[in-house]
């Protein structure tokens, strides 16, 4: 039959099932051919807290947001347009996210008494009228997947397990997507298994016909592909950017990289991907512990190498002291924190903002160090490149802190030319730098107060290192308090001194009498808020922090350009206190530790609010 296509700018769909449905599979595929297609887009996986909880249940609900549109977007979205909701749980848990009128695609096969006792149902919410606000979509997913695939070599199991490709297909049919490259997908991923992708690529046709041929579908809708400035794109998340960053940051310092890292939910990723790459000189090196991880890393610096740990904010602490190390022994390091609810374990797949303090302060003793964040998950690739910069030029180890949101989120990005990478190269010191003949470890260059770098080994360049407080210049060990005082002094001039691009302010009648502050994530949430409040008639500016420490030397110009400064942090404030008591400004915190990013309806009221406020 012939069906309408109807134009939309754009659309929010959320995959969602247990974590056995292959739900982050579908979201994932979904969003290649979007990308493929050229659309803007991003994305929210959310995964659940436990490692294995109960089929069914709801703390075991898995689900992938994706927003994709004709033009420039930044969140993945605040609600879903359309809800595949593969059981019970899923349906109960992310209900209520879902606005009225949108649509509701349910596996009835799931939809059982049993399943839906576990989840408090007293009866089918699909038959029973309650989701009458809703255009719900009844369509047995299960049973007409295995219905397509009997005539296959497999297991009623495997043929049941390929449910999401059969969703899939369906959704790839409603929203106009190609299929080439999932094919191609499946025909790679089960390439030792060649009757399991036929039966896959069987479900993902087939599913794909189901929406063509149903009357359940009159209408299929068609997103245009958005305006994109020239050149090659692809979809990445934080941390894949995150890895390619510092893969970058090796070959544009010519120094080899070597990654000490302790696996740690959202971080370890991180490692999964740069050990793909040894092509690069890349070496990774899975430790026995967070600790080992940091000082095998910290080794790696002394060696002459490009030292880098990543972790999330558990594991920062049992970091402290090596980096503390780091610190007095002034050697370059980058400790990736990809932050997650606490405290302690807290919720390992969730997001959170609240490790700033700690990166700043979280060691014992005078220990200043740079930190980052960056701003979406495109910009992890910009930001690592600059914290290997800093780390390299200033000799410091530097905090880069990334989220959960970001690892995990992804968007297309423009991959760029080598020639347009900053050129970090080092030179290491190989003669003498005294006027006897020997060398100073600890004799600075006079711009930046960084100490010179000799590679163990060097003959003549023997030196101390460790712990203890070294004497200025030669590196001995020192006991002597004025000693002391100035080493201290020196380390945080260091770190004040370090070049910094001023805060830049997106004000732009220049008459705006509010300013939105940000720093790491809430990026995507707040500029979006902004655009809705200026649509609306608001006078709003927004800045956004990318370096926390040392600040841009206009921040407290710019903060008190504005009679009111709004800061929204997924923490109770930690940022707001440092700028209150730095600059003596009084922010106006907003503070939400949902382990979710903020919606941007949300603050778009609270920008508005302080807006009309006297």
């Amino acid at each position: 039959m012939t069906k309408q296509v109807q134009q939309l700018d754009r659309v929010i769909i959320r995959f969602a099932g247990d974590s056995g449905d292959g739900m982050q599979l579908t979201g994932d595929r979904f969003t290649a051919e979007t990308g493929q297609f050229g659309n803007d887009l991003s994305t929210l996986p959310n995964f659940p807290a436990e490692i294995r909880a109960p089929a069914g249940t709801l703390p075991g609900v898995s689900s992938f947001q994706l927003h994709f549109a004709d033009h420039d977007i930044l969140t993945p979205g605040d609600a879903p347009n359309v809800l595949v909701a593969m059981n019970p749980a899923a349906l109960k848990a992310n209900l209520g996210d879902l606005p009225r009128g949108a649509d509701i695609i349910a596996n009835t096969d799931e939809f059982t008494k049993r399943n839906l006792q576990k989840v408090g149902y007293a009866g089918d919410p699909v038959e029973d009228g309650s989701l009458s606000e809703w255009r719900v979509h009844a369509v047995p997913l299960t049973s007409l997947t295995v219905r397509a695939l009997e005539g296959y070599d497999i297991s009623k199991k495997d043929a049941e397990r390929a449910k999401n490709m059969f969703a899939l297909g369906l959704l790839s049919w409603l929203y106009n997507r190609p299929t080439e490259g999932t094919i191609k997908f499946l025909e790679a991923k089960f390439a030792k298994k060649p009757e399991i992708a036929k039966a896959n690529i069987a479900a993902f046709q087939a599913g794909w016909n189901y929406g063509e041929t149903t009357e359940s579908f009159s209408v299929s809708y068609e997103v245009k592909p958005a305006t994109l400035a020239p050149g090659v794109y692809r979809n990445i998340s934080g941390n894949q950017a995150l890895a390619y960053g510092l893969i970058a940051a090796s070959v544009q310092s010519k120094l080899p990289l070597f990654l000490g890292s302790y696996p740690i939910t959202p971080a370890s990723d991180i490692l999964h991907e740069l050990s793909k790459h040894k092509r690069f000189g890349i070496r990774t090196f899975q430790a026995e512990d967070e600790i080992a991880g940091v000082g095998a890393a910290l080794g790696a610096a002394f060696g002459g190498s490009l030292g880098v740990t990543t972790t999330s904010g558990p594991g920062v602490a049992l970091k402290a002291e090596t980096v503390g190390l780091a610190v007095t022994t002034e050697l370059p390091l980058i400790v990736v924190d990809v932050q997650r609810a606490g405290p302690s374990t807290g919720m390992p797949t969730k997001t959170e903002q609240t490790d700033l303090l700690m990166a700043m302060f979280g060691r014992n003793g005078e220990s200043p160090v740079p930190v980052l964040a960056p701003a979406t998950p495109s910009d992890c690739f910009d930001t690592a490149i600059e914290a290997a910069r800093i780390a390299l030029k200033y000799r410091t180890p530097v905090m880069l802190l990334s989220d959960g949101y970001l690892a995990n989120g992804s968007e297309p990005w423009r991959v760029p030319e080598m020639s347009e990478l900053p050129d970090i190269s080092v030179a290491f010191t190989t003669e003498p730098n005294a006027d006897d003949g020997a060398y100073l470890p600890f004799k600075r260059d006079p711009e930046t107060l960084a100490r010179p770098w000799a590679v163990p080994g060097t003959a003549g360049l023997e030196h101390r290192i460790g712990g203890i407080e070294k004497a200025d210049g030669t590196g001995n060990i020192s006991y002597d308090p004025d000693n002391h005082d100035r080493m201290v002094r020196l380390r945080q001039a260091k770190i004040d001194g370090i070049d910094v691009p001023d805060l830049a302010v997106d004000d732009p009648d220049g008459d705006a009498r509010v300013l939105v502050l940000g720093w790491g994530s809430t990026y995507g949430p707040i500029a979006a808020a902004v655009r809705r409040a200026r649509r609306n008639g608001g006078k709003v500016a927004q800045a956004h922090l990318r370096h926390l420490n040392p600040l841009p030397a206009n921040t407290g110009d710019v903060l008190r350009a504005y009679d009111k400064v709004l800061l929204p942090e997924i923490n109770l404030g930690q940022l707001a206190m440092l700028l209150r008591a730095r600059f003596l400004v009084d922010i106006i915190s907003y503070n939400r530790v949902r382990g979710l990013p903020f919606k941007a309806e949300e603050l778009a009221g609270v920008i508005q609010d302080v807006i009309d406020s006297d």
